[in-house]
């Protein structure tokens, strides 16, 4: 069983970047799908960007195709999202979430996930 931790998030200018991490432990990370979630206040959360677990296949909500980057190291057991050129509306609690057998855009199709990281965008 994996267990998540995200890392990075903080408070950014409008135009910025900030780049998140998610460590995994307690599991063969390489066997899982992972995908970052993203929720804002009084909204359902959304997905964000996944990528299967070699690093082969990738997917972005439309909102953020071509400011963030997914990408993994399983050496490393880490999953990063690159976000550039962020704007006020990517402000929310960022998730990591990983499953052995699902890779999609829903949150039910993962199993594990972590606890969130805090994303705030300034104007």
């Amino acid at each position: 069983q994996v267990r998540l931790a995200e890392s990075g998030g903080g408070l950014v200018q409008s135009g910025g970047s900030l780049r998140l991490s998610c460590a995994a432990s307690g599991g063969t990370f390489s066997n899982y799908n992972t995908a970052w979630f993203r929720q804002a206040p009084g909204k359902e959360r959304e997905f964000v960007a996944s990528i299967n677990w070699n690093g082969a296949i990738t997917d972005y909500a439309i909102s953020v195709k071509g400011r963030f980057i997914i990408s993994r190291d399983n050496a490393k057991k880490t999953v990063i999202l690159q976000m550039n050129n962020l704007r006020p509306q990517d402000t929310a609690v960022y998730y990591c979430a990983a499953d052995p057998t699902n890779l999609g855009r829903g949150q039910r199709e993962y199993d594990y996930w972590g606890q969130g990281t805090q994303v705030t965008v300034s104007s």
